[in-house]
């Protein structure tokens, strides 16, 4: 395959790669037959959309795609069961994991139960003392204070932990990877049980609870009855499914774009006030989900008090969530630091291992178990290889990994644990969590590598830069760009479209903060355009850039809107660059 531009090696040593002759030429027939623009025709056709589908892909539906609730085995039973709950005031307890995901699913059905008057126990495990998910000693207290007990993003493989529940029922609402067995619940509800179809693999937790409160409320209006506003917790959903990472395909698409729209009307109150501490000042899209307000919800979880996140998505009370959004800021800071400072550590640790083989990983005493996650993406992404790093404590080591288009690292953990090298172990096809005695870390990632080598990781190098076309300053207007989010939103297995400028002029760089770069940049006679480059001094774009010394570059990167004091620009999120004479 060719080169885009001849770029064979940028300066973040990665080949580009654009559309094909065949993606071209069918772009250009779905341009002539929609009257869609070429450059949207082009993501259209990367996506695999037909002509004829390109309207409704443009604009979906829930009505449309969001699926029949009973198509998951054990949903009726799930809905049966929280509906007579409600309907009799008995005691019920959420249990929930402590990211976003399980936040976000807890605020949902602590929410729904509150329109209806009734309300619930929170109970978030502690990272540290208790670890993910539902344990015993949890369980069996829980299981004496209330009748119903629902676990939500958690509990399909804790078997011991739900027998422990004595006196109660219990109902598991989840989405990580089932074992051979199905744990003692009255109903497990999880579209990646392994008696599932998979057709629905891709939805998150709250996704799951969202489709139960569905069936719920449709039980309700069978009966006679009427259930709350579906529709306005659907913020919840969006934020969940876009910081869990789950692919931003078919109904979570739609899931999420309706719920963006929810969300910028900023109702719920803990979501506005940690909109406002982390500054988002304009309509939220799925990176502020993702990069600002994600993170600062998983901060709580990580190294603060683990329910804070969902105790913020549910509360009704403004001061409440004032003082909850600045904790949980924060906390975010405080979490940027440690995480710096055990990614320094894991990656000279990965490099003197070595960087290409199968699996990367590093392991270290003292390590904060709540960033271990984050540094694992940070190795991920470096390598393009899986990647687990371990924090090492008491002996027991308890760890995160984070993998790569096409490889499931999930499976491959829980085969390691069904093995005995490994305490636990479980998670997703692109992330999971493992508990690993410190005696036996090197032979578990010496088989884990092993699992993962027959997957075919490790095979490439650096990864592609994909680009879907060439693009010059002056075509980058507001109005392309507007056109363009209409095939968003952006996310995991829907990247946004990137383009390249090509032999362009820096006409000046400045350094913005410690890492960050801005630029203007143009043609011989055309409009410059405003270029960001984030963390540009931790790769070697920022001092090839600032220091251009006259010469011409190829820049490749993402176009967005810039909001500043009320005034709207296009702006270049600049990724990468390559000499352009060089190429």
């Amino acid at each position: 395959m060719t080169a885009f531009l001849g770029v064979t090696h940028s300066l973040t040593a990665r080949s580009w790669v654009g559309p094909g002759i065949e993606q071209e030429r069918l772009a250009e027939a779905m341009a002539q037959a929609t009257g869609l623009p070429p450059p949207l025709c082009h993501i259209l056709v990367r996506r695999g959309v037909p002509p004829e589908e390109a309207r409704g892909f443009l604009e979906p539906t829930l009505r449309e795609l969001l699926p029949d609730p009973l198509t998951l085995l054990d949903m009726g039973k799930a809905a049966t069961r929280l509906r007579r709950a409600v309907e009799q005031h008995e005691r019920i307890a959420v249990f929930a994991d402590y990211d976003v995901d399980g936040g976000a699913s807890a605020a949902l059905l602590l929410t729904w139960l509150r329109a209806l008057g009734r309300a619930a126990t929170l109970y978030v495990p502690d990272r540290i003392d208790e670890g993910y998910g539902p344990n015993p000693p949890a369980m069996r207290q829980l299981a004496e204070a209330h009748d119903l007990v629902i676990c939500v993003d958690c509990g399909t493989l804790s078997h011991d932990a739900l027998a422990a529940a004595e006196g109660a029922d219990v109902v598991v609402l989840d989405h990580h990877l089932g074992g051979e067995t199905l744990p003692p619940a009255l109903a497990v509800v999880n579209p990646n049980r392994q008696d599932e179809t998979g057709e629905l693999s891709h939805l998150c937790a709250a996704s799951v609870v969202f489709l139960s409160l569905v069936e719920v409320n449709r039980q309700m209006r069978d009966n006679g009855g009427q259930g709350p506003d579906l529709m306005a917790l659907l913020d919840l959903v969006a934020l969940a499914t876009v910081a869990d990472v789950a692919p931003l395909l078919g109904v979570n698409r739609a899931l999420v774009r309706t719920g963006l729209k929810v969300m910028a009307r900023r109702d719920r109150i803990g979501l506005r006030a940690l909109a406002d501490v982390a500054g988002l000042n304009e309509a939220p899209r799925a990176y502020h989900l993702g990069y600002l307000l994600g993170p600062r919800i998983n901060a709580g979880g990580r190294i603060g008090k683990s329910d804070l996140g969902a105790r913020l998505l549910a509360t009704s009370d403004p001061a409440e969530a004032q003082d909850m959004a600045e904790e949980l800021d924060r906390l975010n800071h405080e979490r940027r630091e440690i995480e710096a400072r055990v990614t320094d550590a894991a990656m000279a640790q990965a490099e003197a291992r070595g960087l290409d083989g199968p699996l990367v990983w590093a392991a270290g005493a003292g390590w904060h178990p709540g960033v271990v996650g984050i540094v694992a993406s940070r190795l991920k992404e470096a390598t393009n290889r899986p990647a687990v790093v371990i924090g090492l404590e008491g002996g027991e080591g308890k760890g995160s990994g984070r993998s790569i288009s096409g490889i499931d690292l999930g499976a491959s953990i829980q085969r390691v644990a069904q093995e005995g090298l490994l305490l636990k172990g479980g998670g997703h096809k692109m992330a999971a969590g493992l508990t690993v005695a410190e005696d036996h870390v090197e032979p578990a990632m010496a088989r884990l590598a092993e699992l993962l080598a027959r997957q075919g990781a490790g095979d490439g190098g650096p990864r592609d830069l994909k680009l879907d076309g060439l693009l010059m300053p002056g075509a980058a207007t507001l109005e392309l760009i507007e056109t363009l989010e209409g095939a968003g939103p952006f996310g995991a297995a829907a990247p946004a479209p990137r383009f390249a400028l090509p032999d362009m002029a820096i006409r000046f760089a400045r350094r913005v903060g410690e890492t960050h770069l801005k630029l203007s940049v143009g043609d011989s006679t055309g409009p410059a355009l405003d270029a960001i480059c984030f963390s540009a001094f931790d790769t070697p774009l920022g001092p090839a850039l600032e220091q251009h010394g006259g010469a011409r570059f190829h820049l490749a990167g993402r176009l967005e809107i810039n909001e500043w004091n009320g005034r709207r620009s296009a702006q270049l999120r600049l990724e990468d660059a390559a000499r352009a004479t060089e190429n």
